[in-house]
């Protein structure tokens, strides 16, 4: 049995200096790996390969302040290179390239390291130090890569289309409709219905709200449903929100139109409103609960407490009043419930939770449920918008977050929905746009005196806390105050 070595003061032996030494010098080697790749291999390996790992970092470098000089001077740049089909998938595969090369160096870099030559405790030291930092480097590259892939799949899946709509007269006008595929519901059925009105400059965006029961909507001359329903859709028990229906069920009519419902919605919300609808985006309100609960829910400021289910199936429970995080299944409710209320008061409703996403789902909550996003998204999302216009329309949505969403909505006391005045419609749409872009604007004579008419019909009743917030959520100049 060997004895151990005597304790002394005396210099400490050659070959535990020789071990501290090489020891020393594999870290180096591994740290020199990771703050510039192929610099381990330019001074004690292959000096090739050092070389052309040295050159690639530095490039890397370069593309990287490149991208931060573009993020600081050209927003709109640095979104449409995001946006780019082809360029995520350049940018997959040289970070999967970057991964596995830079495992590679880390391997040669614990080779040269010489780990046979080492103490047992300083061999198994420097391979758990090595295997760190490989999964550190590795998994954080192909992190980024499984986001560009992620990205590029929606995209593809989600933005499809081809065609192209400019601006007209300065705006964007996209139509937004909330279908509902729930159960004992055949396909999609657009229940609620808004355009969103976007200044092509500066964001600013007026929400027009639509009720589903307007009546007799006219359509745009020369149009297909034009020549079907020359007085407007006119027919026993037609409103706006059966347009679709009528047209998917008549599709011989609308020869090499694919989404023919689709089609002939927009064209009566642009004739009714006044606005050049160019693009159309249906959120399934049954798959919004996913994309609610993938982003962790949103805070919402609740009136009225408001019931889940009814309407064909029993009350099961509550959304209760106060301010407070809403998971995915209360947020739908809360937007879809008209059990208690009515459509206006949904209408209201539904603004401010498109108010709520909108001011708080962030970059950094969009990066880190990247996965789950995008799957509820293609489940949930359905549009014409090309991906050749998404950076335009994410740049457009940046600016509307600091700026104030403004409302105008299409519903009583202003519009008697059975039997409404269209030209009044689309002036009302029109005095929006105009207060939206800073102009001066008047309300009408007969609008005022209906409004003044309503109020005096409910004074000395007890106050209506939900009609109230609804009538003010309707038509505002600060959707996200009136919320």
């Amino acid at each position: 049995m060997p004895h151990p070595r005597p304790f002394s003061f005396g210099p400490e032996p050659a070959e535990d200096v020789s071990a501290r030494v090489r020891f020393r010098r594999a870290l180096v080697l591994m740290a020199m790996t990771l703050v510039m790749p192929g610099s381990a291999q330019l001074v004690m390996g292959n000096k090739r390969v050092g070389r052309i790992a040295i050159r690639v970092w530095l490039a890397a470098w370069i593309v990287a302040l490149l991208l931060l000089l573009v993020a600081l001077t050209s927003r709109s740049s640095l979104i449409s290179v995001f946006t780019s089909g082809s360029l995520l998938w350049v940018g997959r595969m040289l970070l999967i390239g970057a991964a596995l090369g830079w495992v590679a160096l880390f391997v040669d870099a614990w080779r040269l390291g010489a780990p046979l030559e080492l103490r047992r405790p300083h061999r198994l030291a420097m391979t758990g130090v090595n295997s760190v930092l490989c999964l550190v480097t590795a998994g954080s590259l192909l992190f980024g890569a499984n986001v560009l892939a992620v990205q590029k799949s929606f995209m593809d899946d989600v933005f499809g289309h081809q065609t192209v709509s400019l601006a007209q007269q300065g705006r964007y006008n996209v139509l937004l409709l909330g279908a509902d595929s729930g159960k004992g519901r055949v396909g999609l059925r657009p229940d609620s219905l808004m355009v969103a009105s976007i200044d092509a400059d500066t964001g600013q965006t007026v929400l027009v709200g639509l009720p589903r029961n307007l009546a007799n909507v006219p359509f745009p001359k020369g149009s297909t449903m034009r020549e079907q329903f020359p007085q407007g859709f006119d027919c026993d028990g037609c409103y706006l929100n059966g347009v679709n229906t009528w047209a998917e069920d008549n599709k011989e009519l609308f020869p090499g139109v694919v989404h023919p419902g689709i089609e002939a919605t927009k064209q009566a919300v642009s004739q009714t409103t006044g606005l050049d609808v160019g693009y159309y985006a249906m959120v399934n309100l049954h798959g919004f609960k996913d994309l609610v609960d993938a982003v962790g829910g949103v805070r919402l400021t609740v009136p009225e407490r408001v019931p889940i289910g009814g309407i064909g199936s029993p009350v099961v429970g509550y959304v209760e009043k106060g301010t407070r995080q809403l998971d995915g299944r209360e947020t739908l409710w809360f937007a879809r419930s008209r059990v208690a209320n009515n459509d206006y008061s949904r209408m209201a409703r539904q603004k401010c939770v498109m108010s709520a996403m909108l001011h708080q789902l962030s970059p950094q909550t969009v990066l880190l449920n990247v996965n789950s996003l995008a799957d509820s998204s293609k489940r949930m999302l359905e549009t014409d918008i090309p991906q050749s216009e998404l950076d335009t329309f994410i740049d457009l949505a940046l600016k509307a977050r600091s700026a104030k969403v403004s409302t105008v909505s299409i519903v009583p006391p202003a519009v008697n929905t059975s039997d409404p005045d269209f030209s009044e419609v689309r002036d009302m749409v029109s005095r929006a746009v105009d207060a939206s872009e800073g102009k001066k604007v008047a309300k009408p004579a007969e609008q005022v005196k209906a409004e003044r008419e309503a109020a005096a019909r409910v004074a000395g009743q007890a106050p209506d806390v939900d009609k109230q917030h609804s009538t003010q959520v309707n038509e505002t100049q600060d959707l996200q105050a009136a919320c």
